[in-house]
Parts: structure tokens; sequence; C-alpha cells
């Protein structure tokens, strides 16, 4: 029988995201981190089988340091449309980035992958939240970008902290944006076993 988690078996964060671990650490969950250092280039021209995709690859890319243990994966997508809007390289791909999106309507995709200790049962989805920034000025865009919070971020921002003067209005699960749909993820946990009952009891 497959064990649980706990905290003598952690689950192990195929992630470095300080804000999925932040996010684990708010419910509870029992975890360490083992950097999947996995190329996170397009895998799919669909944003939606691409963060599932991407979740999977750096889900996989940890078994063999992972002794046995429930390992989860998960990558952010931003989608304008059905362009994938990535981390800016620099201030000017920021710019445009943040230019694209200021007025309208975008979809933030995160992809969450779980393996069970065995490595052969697998768990994937991909939750959609949809999110309406405020029309910018390029005095906003500009302030923004100096707090050098768009970097390393899909789309060039973080609705957790600065950013989130940008957004107007979102539809869907708001931990999602940031980098973990919680809801779904601890359903998913007890669906597969992984967690016996929620919230965690030590």
């Amino acid at each position: 029988m497959t064990r649980p988690i706990s905290k003598d078996f952690p689950l192990v964060l195929a992630s470095a995201s300080p804000r999925r671990k932040q996010l684990l650490r708010q419910i509870g969950i029992p975890f360490r981190t083992i950097t999947s250092r996995v190329n996170e280039d397009p895998l799919s021209r669909d944003p939606l089988v691409n963060a599932r995709l991407l979740a999977e690859a750096k889900a996989h890319a940890v078994i063999e340091k992972c002794e046995d243990r429930w390992i989860l994966g998960a990558d952010t997508v931003v989608a304008l449309g059905r362009t994938d809007l990535g981390k800016p390289s620099d201030e000017d791909e920021a710019i445009s980035m943040l230019r694209r999106l200021s007025g309208r309507e975008h979809r933030v995709i995160t992809g969450f992958c779980l393996v069970a200790p065995d490595s052969k049962r697998v768990y994937s989805e991909a939750v959609v939240t949809r999110v309406t920034f405020k029309a910018l000025t390029q005095k906003e865009i500009v302030g923004y970008i100096t707090t050098g919070e768009p970097f390393g971020k899909a789309g060039s921002y973080g609705i957790q902290g600065v950013g989130a003067f940008l957004v107007e209005r979102i539809s869907g699960s708001y931990t999602n944006v940031v980098g973990l749909p919680l809801c779904a993820l601890v359903n998913a946990l007890l669906a597969t076993g992984a967690l016996k009952e929620f919230p965690f009891i030590c």
C-alpha cells in the first residue's frame, strides 16, 4: 500500500518557486524541494496542453532523486488568446507584455502533476483563471518595471505583490494565478491517496 504524505514522508516539490513554497506552507503540507531544471520552452501550441506537459516533465525529471516519494510538478502559463506570454528576458519585453495585457482579459493556466511513490500512477490537470487588467498608462507600466517585480514571472507581473494594482478583476482561483490552484490540488491529493484527510494533521 502506498504511503500518504506525512511529516516523516514529505511531498517533493519539483520547483524552486518561492510562491509555490509559500502556498504549500500556507495549507500546512509537509514538503521538501528538488529543482527540476527542465527547459520551459513550449511543448505545445495550446497553452492548456503546454502547462500540463511542462508540469509532467518537471515531476518526472526528479523521480530518480526522490526516494519513492510523492512528487508535485507545476508550471504556470499566461495566455493572451493562443499566445503564451512567458517570463520577460529584459525590460523592453516586459513593457511590451504589459502593454498587450493593458485593458484586456487573459488566462492564467497552471498545470500540475502528481506522481505516486511507485512512479507508475500519475495525475495531471490544468486549471484556468481569467484575469482582466485595468487600462494602464505608460507611467504606470514604467513605474511597475522599476520595482523589478515583473522579472522571472510569466506575463511580467505578480498578482501577490505590487502587481495587484494591475488587476481589475479575476474569475476563478486566485492561488492559481500565484502559482498553484490549492483547491484543485487538495482535491487531487485526496483522490490519489497522497493525503488521507485535509486539513492536514501531523
